[in-house]
């Protein structure tokens, strides 16, 4: 046990983290140029703010959250997504007083007990971004617009945007109460959970892992039947706006998301398969559910990093490679350690990929493990080459060989790299 990582988890190494690195670096060169600032917020929070922001009768909160006391008697919780933590933070630093909308991404670890499968890990990353202060349909525009830019980015092929509006806390009502009716003249067909849970969120039922795929599910009342005129005009705006900006859509009645704070719009991108691969949408109602005194609307997204992963070895995408060593130092004596450590650093100085040797191997020993690392040029200083102050730098591409003086050695392989 002590030598294996937690059921659920992974360590990141070797090619796996050079894959997540670049993914994160697309997220965040994107995320700067849609003038998203960048915040962290703590792993762990209050319980209570997952339960009123996540919403209590979800399966992440009813089922996956890391829960415990802590050594002053409050409840804790790891996060299990980022947006409550966000929403509290822009609460907090009071974020309104400053001119709005106020953008926001994160990556952040989220911990959900579930059981593991490939691109879900009870210990997963999330790439997210939070918009609050603005209720135009161009917030969900600029969500999809740069969700749309990092997946064709990450050179994925097969996704593709689907949309649905769940409405409001004005016609949630109404369709609520169709909803309900429906379901218990179906009742015998609902897992015990969802027979309890209809009762207090019948929105949940459709939710439900287990009778997800069930006629009883796919035949439910929909919810853009029930949507008020607000909501209405907010949605036929927001198609209007991607079929002109040419973002194709497939409006999907099926979606509504886990969590109780969306409302109106929510989206995912999902692959031919039905996988999806990120999702969103708006939550008007979180704000005001974490602090009754604020009243402020907001959307975002959540898109899972290992799963992105996943489905880039699916589709047998691949990512740029990591940068190659550039010069191999080979050192040949004691007395030559200093002067080609010199060079090392000063190579490393002008950005360039250098490697040498911390083992005491022999010179054919350090020429293989040149080899292994794929080294463009190699150099081996010894006692001649610091008394004669050349050396040979030799391009294993094609065996060339090009002797130097010590101190030409930075230009050239910087020069030539």
């Amino acid at each position: 046990m002590i030598t294996q990582a937690p059921r659920g988890t992974q360590d990141w190494y070797g090619e796996s983290m050079h894959k997540r690195t670049v993914i994160e670096r697309i997220c965040r060169e994107e995320a700067k140029r849609y003038n998203i600032k960048e915040i962290i917020t703590p792993v762990f929070e209050h319980t209570v703010l997952f339960q009123r922001g996540v919403g209590e009768t979800t399966d992440v909160v009813q089922k996956e959250m890391y829960t415990f006391t802590d050594k002053g008697d409050r409840s804790i919780t790891l996060k299990p997504e980022g947006t409550a933590g966000a929403i509290r933070a822009y609460i907090e630093h009071n974020m309104y007083a400053e001119p709005g909308p106020k953008k926001l991404f994160y990556v952040t670890p989220a911990f959900r007990y579930e059981k593991p499968q490939s691109g879900r890990l009870r210990q997963h990353h999330q790439f997210g971004v939070e918009i609050v202060g603005s209720k135009s349909p161009m917030v969900e525009v600029e969500l999809i617009s740069l969700i749309s830019t990092i997946i064709k980015k990450l050179g994925l092929k097969d996704a593709k945007l689907h949309i649905n509006s769940i409405g409001c806390a004005n016609c949630r009502k109404t369709y609520n109460e169709a909803l309900l009716a429906y379901l218990k003249s179906n009742e015998a067909d609902l897992c015990e959970t969802c027979r309890e849970r209809m009762l207090k969120n019948p929105l949940r039922v459709l939710d439900c892992k287990i009778d997800g795929d069930k006629d009883v599910i796919k035949n439910a009342p929909r919810t853009i039947d029930y949507l008020d005129d607000e909501c209405k005009e907010h949605f036929e705006e927001l198609k209007s706006i991607l079929n002109e900006l040419n973002i194709p859509y497939e409006i999907d009645t099926g979606i509504v998301r886990g969590l109780d704070y969306y409302t109106k719009t929510v989206f995912e991108f999902v692959n031919s398969e039905g996988f999806t691969l990120c999702g969103g949408g708006r939550y008007d109602g979180l704000v005001h559910e974490i602090d009754e005194k604020q009243d402020i609307p907001s959307a975002g997204f959540g898109m899972g990093l290992e799963r992105i992963l996943y489905f880039l070895e699916k589709e047998g995408v691949e990512l740029e490679q990591e940068d190659p060593v550039t010069l191999y130092v080979g050192i040949l004596g004691k007395e030559a350690k200093a002067k080609a450590y010199q060079i090392v650093k000063d190579l490393r100085d002008k950005g360039v990929v250098v490697e040498t040797d911390y083992m005491d191997r022999s010179v054919k020993a350090q020429m293989k493990y040149a080899n292994k690392l794929n080294a463009k040029y190699t150099v081996i200083i010894g006692e001649n080459e610091i008394n004669e102050g050349v050396a040979n730098v030799k391009n294993m591409e094609n065996g060339e060989q090009t002797s130097l003086k010590l101190d030409e050695i930075v230009n050239f392989v910087n020069g030539a790299n």
